[in-house]
């Protein structure tokens, strides 16, 4: 058996042969429809910015004049003296907007995610994961301690099975909107059978927040939830808001036992004070400008409808993330490549982001592209289509 330089070496040669290789692309411009790679203009439509907003210029100077007042970093954790006016003010900000009593930011959606699970959950628990969730969440559950369950995708009945023969206390975890099939959850249902089995419903709505429901609060307000049927609701500011980290809301209760667990919050530096002010300011322009989502929305079924009259291999989805089924892996990879040589950037996803087989293309529409920026995708689509 060799040493690490040895199975390093393997694992990667292996990668190389599965066509499962990944490579970094290293960006010379802000994120947008357009974007720089090694001095080319690309159209791209791989970025989660989806209301456009992380390079709008009244958050990129609301980050500037932060930064003058704040400085670029913020010297320690929350719990130390890193927590500044601008944290304060925005999770203040998200309770609000979201109905909660209080929220709690963290330095990424991973951390948070992780924190949670393992501060809530504990030997003797059970907790119930889609098996579509996100890897932060498979990671979280998987490393809580509490007996772990995946049940088959959006399948209610399924889980009621299983919940119906679980002792103590419950949890059930769900994204609002998967990654990487860009459908939905089905909320509603699922938080009535947590009531009927007195367990708690998780949602991580980290790519719903700011998009979905007719304020942008996102996908429980899209399933029209009450506040209560959903007592942890995690999302990310990297996203719809354009910024970087993540929080929880929820109870007063619920918020102030993860300050005092949280290891992935006490031990971690806080985010600089500047990002949570430009986090602020995107929240802004979320409620300022309802035009970015309704924008959005008609992109997204002009694309779908675009798609289906090619007969492309869509998946289910109505949000921005359209997923192109390709199969293999390696297929995915070459009609990758060959439309980036085109001049789009469309990422390739494959094992073990999805299952062996499910290779695609995850194409994410953003509220900065045009009617015009869409057609060319489609009509760049039906050249490249089908592979071989």
């Amino acid at each position: 058996m060799g040493g690490f330089p040895e199975r390093l070496a393997a694992v990667l040669e292996q990668r190389r042969k599965e066509g499962l290789f990944r490579h970094r692309l290293t960006l010379e411009s802000s994120q947008g429809p357009v974007v720089c790679v090694n001095g080319r203009q690309y159209l791209n439509f791989c970025s989660n910015d989806y209301l456009g907003l992380a390079a709008h210029p009244r958050v990129v100077e609301r980050f500037r004049s932060a930064a003058a007042q704040y400085g670029v970093g913020s010297g320690a954790s929350h719990l130390v003296c890193g927590h500044s006016a601008p944290h304060h003010q925005l999770e203040e900000a998200l309770a609000e907007f979201t109905g909660r009593a209080r929220a709690l930011l963290f330095s990424s959606g991973y951390m948070a995610n992780a924190g949670i699970l393992s501060s809530l959950l504990q030997r003797g628990d059970s907790v119930f994961e889609d098996r579509l969730n996100h890897a932060s969440l498979l990671d979280g559950g998987l490393h809580s301690g509490a007996r772990f369950q995946r049940f088959p995708h959006n399948d209610v009945s399924a889980l009621e099975v299983k919940l119906e023969s679980a002792q103590g206390p419950k949890m059930v975890v769900v994204d609002g909107v998967f990654s990487m099939d860009g459908d939905t959850a089905p909320l509603a249902a699922l938080a009535d059978l947590c009531t009927d089995h007195n367990a708690w419903l998780m949602v991580d709505d980290a790519h719903g927040f700011g998009v979905l429901g007719e304020r942008g609060v996102g996908s429980t307000e899209a399933a029209g939830l009450e506040v209560s049927c959903v007592p942890v609701l995690m999302a990310t500011l990297g996203k719809a808001l354009g910024t970087a980290g993540a929080f929880v809301a929820g109870s007063e209760l619920l918020i102030e036992g993860l300050i005092q667990q949280s290891r992935n919050y006490i031990y971690t530096t806080a985010l600089p004070p500047a990002v949570a002010a430009a986090s602020l300011e995107a929240l802004s322009l979320v409620r300022e400008e309802p035009w970015r989502r309704e924008h959005l929305a008609r992109l997204i079924a002009r694309f779908r409808v675009g798609a289906q009259q090619l007969g492309l291999p869509l998946m289910t989805s109505a949000s921005a993330i359209q997923p192109l089924l390709v199969g293999d892996a390696a297929l995915a990879v070459d009609l990758s490549n060959r439309l980036r040589e085109e001049g789009f950037l469309i990422g390739a996803i494959r094992p073990p982001t999805v299952p062996t087989g499910t290779s695609r293309l995850r194409i994410t529409l953003s509220a900065a592209h045009s009617e015009e920026h869409v057609d060319q995708l489609l009509e760049q689509l039906a050249v490249c289509w089908p592979v071989s």
